[in-house]
C-alpha cells in the first residue's frame, strides 16, 4: 500500500479556466463528475486510488465548483466538455495511456472522449449513466424546472425541487437532501449552473446507445438502485453494459447504499479494474 500525499492543485486554460487537482504517482485515473457536482463528488474524498499506486486526476467542469463559467459564445454542451477534458489530459497526463472514469454527466463526457480517442484509453469506468440515446420532452421539462428552481430560489429552491420531483424512497430522503445541499454550497458561479442545467440535457454525447458497440475499450459499468438514486436509472446502466462489448456490470447489494456514493469502496473497485489483464496490456 502506498502512502497518499497532499494533492497538487492546477489550473488549465484561460477561457474558461478549469481548476482541479492531482495526487499520487503511477498510472493515471482521470475522474469526471456529474452535473451540479464538483470534483470531490466522484470518489467523495477517498484517497484509495493514490494508496493503490495511481495518480488520481480530478477537476471541476466548466461552470462548476471553482472552474470558470463558459465565456461568451460558448456553452455547456458535450463538445465543450470533451475539449476541457482534452486540455486537462494534455496538461496533467501527457501522452501516456490512462483509465477514464465519470459519473452521470461525467460518464457521458468520458464515453464521448473514448469514442473519439479509443487508443488513448486503457480502461473506461461508467458510473450512473443517464443518457440512453434519446432526449424526451418530459426529461427536458424536469431539467428546465430544476434550473428555474435554482434561479429563483437558490440552493433552498433547488433542494426543494429535488425533494418534490425526484421520487426518492423515504428511507433515503434525508441522506439525499443533505448530500445535495452540501454539494450545491461548493459552487462559485451558481448562475452558470442554471445555464448548464438547461444546456447539458439538450446535448448529445453520442448519437445513439448502439454507438457503444464500436467501443472496444475494457469497461466497468457501475449501476445504482432506483430506490435511493432514481435520477440514475438502473436499466440505463444495464443497457450500457449490454452494448459495450468488453464490459462488466457492478453495483451495491439489495438495500445497501449505492456503490456510486461509497467513495472508498468505489475507488477500490476502480483500482481492481485497473489490474485486469485486458486493462494492463493497454498501458504497455
Amino acid at each position: 500500500m502506498v502512502a497518499a500525499g497532499e494533492p497538487t492543485r492546477f489550473t488549465v486554460g484561460a477561457r474558461p479556466a478549469i481548476r482541479g487537482q492531482s495526487a499520487g504517482e503511477g498510472t493515471a485515473v482521470v475522474l469526471c463528475h456529474g452535473i451540479t457536482a464538483t470534483r470531490r463528488y466522484v470518489l467523495h474524498g477517498s484517497n484509495a486510488l493514490e494508496r493503490s499506486g495511481h495518480m488520481a486526476v480530478c477537476y471541476d467542469a466548466r461552470g462548476h465548483g471553482e472552474s470558470d463559467p463558459a465565456p461568451p459564445g460558448q456553452g455547456y454542451g458535450y463538445p465543450e466538455m470533451v475539449s476541457d477534458l482534452e486540455a486537462v489530459l494534455t496538461a496533467r497526463v501527457g501522452e501516456a495511456p490512462f483509465v477514464l472514469a465519470g459519473h452521470s454527466m461525467g460518464s457521458h463526457t468520458a464515453v464521448a472522449y473514448a469514442l473519439r480517442h479509443p487508443e488513448r484509453v486503457a480502461g473506461l469506468v461508467v458510473i450512473g449513466p443517464v443518457y440512453s440515446g434519446t432526449i424526451s420532452s418530459e426529461t427536458l421539462a424536469y431539467w428546465d424546472g430544476l434550473a428555474a428552481a435554482l434561479e429563483r430560489g437558490g440552493v433552498d429552491g433547488f433542494v426543494d425541487y429535488i425533494d418534490r420531483e425526484q421520487g426518492i424512497e423515504p428511507a433515503w430522503r434525508e441522506t439525499v437532501l443533505r448530500f445535495t445541499r452540501a454539494r450545491m454550497l461548493l459552487h462559485h458561479h451558481p448562475e452558470a449552473l442554471v445555464e448548464a442545467l438547461r444546456q447539458v440535457p439538450r446535448s448529445r454525447p453520442f448519437e445513439s446507445i448502439s454507438s457503444l458497440e464500436a467501443l472496444a475499450v475494457p469497461a466497468l459499468v457501475v449501476a445504482s438502485g432506483d430506490g435511493a438514486d432514481p435520477g440514475h436509472p438502473h436499466q440505463v446502466a444495464v443497457a450500457y453494459a449490454e452494448h459495450l462489448p468488453r464490459s462488466a456490470l457492478v453495483g451495491e447489494g439489495e438495500g445497501e447504499t449505492p456503490l456510486a456514493w461509497q467513495g472508498g469502496k468505489l475507488a477500490r473497485e476502480i483500482a481492481a479494474f485497473c489490474t485486469k489483464p485486458e486493462v494492463m496490456e493497454r498501458f504497455d
